[in-house]
């Protein structure tokens, strides 16, 4: 049996309509779920960072969520460097956080938010490490991540991306756990106070004979070089830099 085009064209957009309002369905009965995996996954991120989740690992949502119970989110005014106690961490919409022109910068950051949530891991009533998110270009993308360091403001415990699209196998390998283990123990700040902390190209030496170096990403010197230029910026003093003041001036005068 043939059918006319008229009647082929009116059954596929038929179809067509069908299966449009079961997808939508579907996105509206699932949006709750969807929204509760999103967070999972950003606690994950940051566990991962703090290596309290080995990157790489699989947690389950109620690992996850008791890990993080260790968690205490900040929302601090990147300007001043002050935490914001008057505001709500969990309420907090990070995606609707007005956004101002970045300064000049190597790191391809164009906007940066007036407010950011920032994390300290406490265990035993004492801070153990921070935990800052960081974002900036590398080849292909944005590039968006956590970095964890020790109470002492300089060490670094561990770094991890949860969002980037670079070159699988290349730039991608910002995502192997063996590169990111390379980040533990390195120092991001020199005797001077100066951000010291990059990806250099070839092979670094161990923490204690080279704290300040990470090995470079094999043939993807432009991903490798921007890591090392979003540590530079939101290490400096247009990013974490008055944060991290206030955070080893409070450590100070609390010892």
């Amino acid at each position: 049996m043939q059918y006319s085009m008229k009647y082929i064209f009116g059954f596929a957009a038929l179809v067509c309509f069908f299966c449009s309002i079961m997808i939508s369905s579907a996105n509206v009965v699932l949006r709750d779920r969807q929204e509760v995996n999103k967070a999972v996954d950003k606690k994950t991120s940051v566990l991962q960072a703090a290596w309290l989740v080995k990157p790489g690992e699989k947690a389950t949502a109620a690992e996850v969520e008791r890990i993080f119970q260790n968690v205490k989110p900040h929302v601090v005014d990147l300007a001043s460097g002050e935490v914001l106690a008057d505001v709500d961490p969990e309420s907090f919409d990070e995606a609707k956080e007005a956004q101002s022109g970045a300064p000049e910068n190597n790191a391809g950051i164009k906007t940066v938010p007036g407010r950011v949530k920032t994390y300290e891991v406490v265990e035993d009533g004492k801070t153990t490490m921070i935990i800052l998110p960081i974002y900036g270009k590398g080849l292909w993308s944005t590039m968006k991540g956590f970095l964890a360091l020790d109470a002492d403001g300089t060490t670094v415990r561990g770094l991890t991306y949860y969002e980037q699209a670079e070159t699988p196998g290349l730039g991608g390998e910002v995502e192997n756990p063996r590169w990111k283990q390379l980040w533990q123990g390195r120092k991001a700040f020199g005797d001077d106070g100066a951000v010291k902390i990059a990806v250099i190209k070839g092979p670094a030496g161990n923490p204690e004979s080279d704290p300040h170096h990470v090995d470079g990403l094999s043939g993807a010197t432009i991903t490798s070089r921007g890591v090392t230029n979003m540590l530079q910026y939101w290490l400096g003093d247009k990013g974490f830099g008055p944060y991290l003041k206030k955070f080893r001036e409070s450590r100070q005068s609390a010892a």
